[in-house]
């Protein structure tokens, strides 16, 4: 039998970082905007004879391979050259020899969900081999645990929404746990007025949004009111995607960059900044980092006649501009 599964990464348009369990609780109302996109992450499993209980994981984007003689043998490893991998399979229990193969199409260290499209992806071959049967919210906690474990820091759930269901969403935040509100706008108006595009590897994957936790959690104050803010600009995005009000998304959007950047100087770079301001003389109404931030990819908002002029003046700032709709379906799975 072969399972095949592939998921969209995401881009954020605001309230990121809030969605880490606790600090929604300290900013109520908080929501994070965010966008299915098609650059995917894709999972395959093989089969192994019925006297073949090998468990083989390869990934082809960054190169690595391992394998255990069986599923317990799995279990037992101390470490793994390919944790999020293994470690997603341990949460299935499988039984039987298997070879799961995984690519990515997201540029290494991105900052648009790359690894939580890819832990969705492989959630959905491994509960379709298993039979397991969760559904897909299972899924987004599944993989936001395997990340936790792997990176050993807090993670979020915003950044596997959009893998399981695509389109564009509200992660609404409210104490007792996160839930997915489809935004009330039109997805083709939306995908016109969107560029996403690569301005380099981050330094450290994952390290800046752990900064911004601990100075929350530890009391800092300028950390805490940026946050707050964030939550106020997001909730009012919310209201301009939907109206819509493209002039005022792209105010907010503005905003929303600042009180960002004041978190954290890491968070942006010279290339980020340049990508910005040369796309906002050129027709962008606005523009700031997908995820954590310290390189990877900025989504900017623009006027859709400016596209061309918008791509050019990114290109020339040292971006790489990434061909991109806004995806409808969210992870798909078949076996054959």
């Amino acid at each position: 039998m072969i399972i095949e599964s592939k998921a969209p990464t995401r881009v954020d348009f605001a309230g990121s970082t809030l969605d880490i369990w606790p600090l929604y609780l300290f900013h109520p109302g908080s929501v994070t905007l965010n966008a299915a996109i098609s650059l995917y992450a894709s999972c395959r499993i093989e089969t192994h004879p019925a006297d073949d209980n090998r468990i083989k994981l390869i990934s082809r984007d960054i190169k690595l391979e391992e394998s255990f003689a069986s599923f317990a043998a799995l279990v037992k490893a101390k470490r793994y050259r390919l944790p999020l991998l293994a470690e997603i399979t341990k949460f299935f229990e499988p039984q039987g020899g298997f070879t799961l193969t995984t690519d990515s199409e997201a540029p290494a260290g991105a900052g648009i969900g790359g690894s939580s499209a890819m832990a969705v992806a492989i959630c959905a071959a491994l509960d379709r081999f298993t039979g397991a049967g969760k559904s897909k919210v299972d899924w987004i906690h599944i993989s936001r645990d395997a990340e936790a474990i792997v990176i050993n820091v807090p993670t979020g759930t915003q950044d596997h929404y959009p893998p399981a269901f695509g389109g564009a969403a509200a992660i609404e935040l409210p104490p007792g746990g996160e839930h997915r509100v489809e935004l009330r706008v039109n997805l083709d108006e939306l995908e016109r007025r969107v560029v996403v595009c690569y301005t380099g590897k981050p330094r450290q994957h994952g390290i800046n949004n752990w900064e911004v936790y601990k100075a929350h959690i530890g009391g800092k104050l300028a950390v805490q009111n940026s946050l707050e803010r964030i939550s106020d600009v997001a909730q009012k995005m919310r209201l301009a995607f939907e109206k819509p009000d493209w002039p005022e998304a792209g105010r907010l959007m503005r905003e929303e960059w600042s009180f960002r950047k004041r978190n954290l100087p890491t968070i942006s770079t010279k290339t980020i900044d340049r990508v910005i301001e040369n796309a906002r003389r050129n027709g962008a109404l606005a523009g700031k980092v997908c995820g954590a931030g310290g390189g990877g990819c900025v989504v900017l908002l623009i006027e859709p006649d400016a596209r061309e002029r918008v791509e050019k003046a990114i290109a020339e700032a040292g971006g790489a501009v990434l061909p991109m709709t806004i995806d409808r379906q969210g992870v798909q799975v078949i076996s054959r």
